[in-house]
């Protein structure tokens, strides 16, 4: 299985001159001339072009980090101090972002560029002749599948967005909330016939019929539709295919993964990276701590010169570490309390609150600002923990639902959660959102999680953050989008 990774820096609309580059052995490239602006939209090359356009738009290239950070630091989980990251961050931290923050406007336009870019290849695709009916129903799944992936994206952050569904849309007013939830849901679900079987995608991060389904479940998930969220997941494990990695360090090791070793069936969606200019992971940049050499605590992440450590700190609230089962929890092995400096000086992380670091995502062949670690985006842990959560909410405690969050804690070396551990539907959903935070820590799913579970506003206001209002479980939509679209004034979300 050939490796899909990012194959278009930038296009050019109206009329259009791509310009496409890849490893060799990734893709073959074309000629220049073959992307012509008579041709781009006539031929197969110009369409699958402008595809691999949309998914590097939607995989946001460099700014994932910048998506766990603003979603970690609100909630109860991270921390950030120093450099120019900072300046942005304090804003989430505390509650004071506004209409204006550049971050949120990279994330709206980012997302809406990938859905353009589908939108041009269903409007143009089937005037092409020259391409097979099997490889164009796969082509139009793609689009169909990036287009609605990133309104689902774009729905968790800012609620109801305008719904552009075609290349010549003018602008629109925002959508309904229940428009944004039925296209969503159609999107996915009619897409899911024409995507290939995961594991056999023409290249590794493309899309498949995983794909559709995990972001399906996820947006079931925190729209709380419970039933549908049941019925997804076993559309999932018919595929029989998913299963958990049985070791969760070696889980985010570039070695292990799935186009370098098949036996990785938990990635399901995942934005690839490379350590390569001007590509990659840089979440390690901000996370090793200032002279960074080595951590007894993970032993296999060696700090080189050839690496970049940032003035930027990614930081732990102690108070999330603090409820690790710390002796016994497998996942807690990535997070460092004390390190080796270049003089060979044993520091000690915790003299200082909330200092403790995740490292995750280290790769020790990273080059300045550029690890190889994809980001996880849908786990197969996430669709078990999301499976119980359904099974929670409609039943109460079960034993089938203790035994998919069990899967998890036994891959983290944990004793079995019992059915008189979790005495009530309550009690449970605590648990399971308490399980959530040690497994998807630095992945940027904690805000959704609290939004989800009631509790992203109070946990704030408990940390004295006075600031932190009900309507900040939306962010705003973008001053520059409100600007640009009149058809958008007076419709900004409340209280901002």
């Amino acid at each position: 299985m050939k490796k899909y990774k990012y194959i278009l820096n930038f296009i050019i609309l109206a009329v259009m001159i791509f310009s496409s580059t890849a490893c060799e052995d990734v893709l073959e490239t074309t000629p220049p001339g073959e992307f012509a602006p008579g041709n781009v939209l006539n031929n197969e090359e110009g369409i699958t072009a402008l595809l691999y356009s949309a998914y590097t738009f939607y995989n946001m290239q460099q700014g994932y980090k910048n998506e766990i950070n603003m979603h970690e630091v609100s909630s109860d989980m991270a921390f950030n101090t120093g450099g120019g990251e900072n300046r942005t961050l304090s804003l989430f931290i505390n509650f004071t972002w506004d209409p204006s923050v550049g971050w949120l406007n990279q994330m709206w336009v980012q997302r809406y560029n990938s859905i353009r870019d589908a939108n041009i290849v269903l409007d143009n695709i089937n005037n092409v002749a020259d391409i097979e009916e099997d490889t164009r129903a796969m082509l139009i799944a793609e689009a169909r599948y990036l287009r609605a992936a990133a309104y689902a994206s774009l729905y968790n952050m800012f609620g109801r967005v305008p719904l552009m569904t075609s290349s010549l849309d003018g602008p629109k007013a925002r959508a309904t909330d229940d428009e944004m939830k039925s296209f969503i849901e159609t999107e996915l679900t009619e897409i899911v016939a024409d995507l290939p079987n995961p594991g056999s995608e023409l290249q590794y991060g493309r899309a498949t019929k995983g794909h559709a389904l995990g972001i399906l479940t996820k947006h079931y998930l925190n729209t709380k539709n419970w039933g549908k969220v049941i019925e997804t997941v076993d559309d999932i494990d018919a595929l029989n295919y998913y299963r958990l990695f049985p070791d969760f360090e070696g889980l985010f090791r570039v070695e292990n993964e799935p186009d370098k070793n098949p036996s990785n069936k938990e990635m399901m969606v995942a934005w690839p990276q490379i350590n390569e200019v001007p590509y990659g992971n840089n979440f390690m940049n901000g996370a090793t701590p200032p002279g960074f050499i080595r951590s007894d605590q993970v032993p296999g992440f060696l700090w080189t010169s050839a690496m970049a450590n940032w003035a930027t700190q990614y930081r732990l609230r102690d108070d999330f570490v603090n409820t690790f089962d710390t002796d016994n929890d497998d996942r807690f092995k990535l997070i460092i309390y004390n390190y080796y400096n270049a003089n060979g000086d044993l520091i000690d992380l915790t003299t200082t609150p909330d200092n403790m670091r995740n490292l995750k995502y280290y790769d020790n062949n990273a080059l300045a600002n550029f690890g190889g670690v994809d980001y996880p985006i849908v786990r197969y842990a996430d669709i078990l923990l999301s499976h119980a959560e359904a099974l929670n909410e409609i039943n109460g405690p079960t034993q089938e639902g203790l035994d998919l969050i069990n899967l998890v804690r036994a891959r983290a070396k944990l004793d079995p959660i019992t059915l008189s551990d979790a005495s009530s539907k309550e009690v449970l959903r605590d648990m399971i959102l308490d399980e959530r935070g040690w497994e998807f820590v630095s992945e940027g799913k904690r805000r959704e999680d609290l939004v989800r579970h009631g509790k992203y506003i109070s946990r704030a206001q408990d940390r004295g953050i006075a600031s932190a209002a009900n309507h900040h479980v939306l962010y705003p939509i973008p001053q520059a989008e409100m600007n640009a679209n009149l058809l958008l004034e007076g419709d900004q979300n409340p209280g901002y």
